[in-house]
């Protein structure tokens, strides 16, 4: 039975504040884009006409308020689950097949996983059907659309099931030190994927082909020569079958090092645009903030591991929530459940270190392409094709934006 107590007092204050903040931070970047609804910013006014503005309004105010929804739905669904003592009778229900520490928590695992993609599948659906259908944005059928669901469930499953197994084997035979050897496997599992992910994970979604136009393939080629990066292939992806929103990107470490490029960005940006993009990409690597982020990354995972391993046998975390006993693998969702309001306030450093990072892949772009022009007219076309929020309120974008808010960032290129 769920305990009334100081720490469960405790976790419903910061529980419910995380989302009460969270619900004013976007209607406060809602009315924010409302009141300056007539204003198109002076330096999209070449390319974003008051009709294009209001539709930016309205696809920003309309994904906002589903995302709030979407969001408070999840965090009602596990609150429910946790003041309704779901998991007690769970874990007592998996108790009863005897079948081992390491197999009831790998079912523990796996059922709420299952639970949480069923109930996220309207979601997906409406947003993908009707949000994104009603902007123009999405080209995707619903057999794609549960062809990737069932195709991401599986793949998200064997992977996570992998790091379980190991998760659950160290916490059970290792005791007190389990928390460090889970940071090292975690970390070279993670590492594996990176090296794995472009050819064995991404094509089983998209189509890769060695990019066609050979012209743009030598230019891509030159400029990677002149930022010192030696880059295994260029590609193409069909990314058109599912949206009509645009982008790059590099992907892979070592020998599974590319560049992958969306037919979209290929069909609506000509050669030099395409360019100022990968140069921007080239800047993340010739200034190291992939290796910087990952030991960040790191970092926190292992000062996380470490705070999950000290209060893991504490008992009282398990009688607040209706234990009777102290079942590990079930503390092993509980106590990063607990700690995840405190986690989000934190979001806000993260956010301003990718800032940095992105206004520095910006300036590394405007060396390699020898003026800011191409830089500067790709983001102002970027932003209007995809509807981005043109005038985010300022705390919001400092809170939550991993990219510096596009009028800032293209005037800052303006002034490069």
């Amino acid at each position: 039975m769920i305990q009334f107590n100081a720490l469960l007092i405790a976790f419903l204050a910061f529980f419910l504040f995380r989302s009460v903040f969270q619900l004013a931070l976007n209607l406060i970047n809602v009315s924010h884009l409302r009141r300056h609804g007539n204003d198109v910013p002076r330096i999209f006014q070449d390319t974003v006409d008051r009709e294009k503005f209001s539709r930016i309004a309205a696809y920003t105010a309309e994904s906002t308020r589903f995302g709030i929804v979407a969001r408070l739905f999840d965090q009602a669904v596990l609150l429910v689950i946790l003041l309704i003592g779901v998991l007690p009778w769970f874990v007592e229900i998996i108790n009863t097949w005897h079948i081992g520490f390491m197999g009831s928590g790998l079912i523990f695992f796996g059922a709420l996983a299952m639970i949480s993609n069923l109930l996220d599948v309207p979601f997906g659906l409406y947003s993908t059907f009707v949000i994104e259908d009603r902007y123009g944005f999405n080209t995707r059928t619903i057999g794609l659309w549960f062809s990737d669901w069932i195709k991401g469930m599986a793949v998200s499953g064997i992977l996570g099931g992998i790091v379980m197994f190991f998760l659950l084997a160290l916490v059970h035979y290792l005791k007190n030190t389990w928390w460090f050897f889970a940071w090292i496997i975690i970390s070279m599992f993670e590492l594996l994927i990176m090296w794995f992910y472009p050819v064995l994970i991404a094509p089983l979604f998209n189509k890769f082909e060695p990019l066609a136009d050979k012209e743009l393939a030598n230019k891509i080629g030159t400029l990677m020569g002149k930022a010192g990066l030696a880059v295994k292939g260029v590609f193409q992806m069909d990314a058109g079958k599912r949206s009509k929103h645009t982008n790059a990107y590099f992907t892979g470490i070592g020998r599974t090092k590319r560049i992958v490029l969306f037919d979209t960005l290929l069909a609506s940006h000509p050669d030099e645009e395409v360019l100022s993009v990968l140069a921007h990409e080239a800047g993340h690597w010739t200034k190291k903030h992939i290796l910087k982020q990952l030991i960040l990354l790191e970092i926190v995972s292992l000062i996380g591991l470490y705070l999950v391993a000290k209060l893991l046998n504490w008992h009282l975390i398990y009688q607040t929530f209706g234990f009777q006993e102290q079942i590990a693998y079930a503390g092993l969702l509980l106590v990063p459940v607990v700690l995840s309001p405190l986690g989000y306030f934190m979001r806000p450093i993260g956010s301003a270190l990718s800032r940095r990072y992105e206004r520095e892949a910006d300036d590394v772009a405007v060396t390699l392409m020898g003026t800011a022009g191409p830089m500067k007219n790709t983001l102002i076309r970027l932003n209007a094709e995809n509807l981005a929020n043109l005038v985010p309120h300022p705390l919001f974008s400092w809170f939550n934006y991993s990219h510096p808010p596009p009028v800032e960032r293209i005037e800052r290129l303006d002034g490069a």
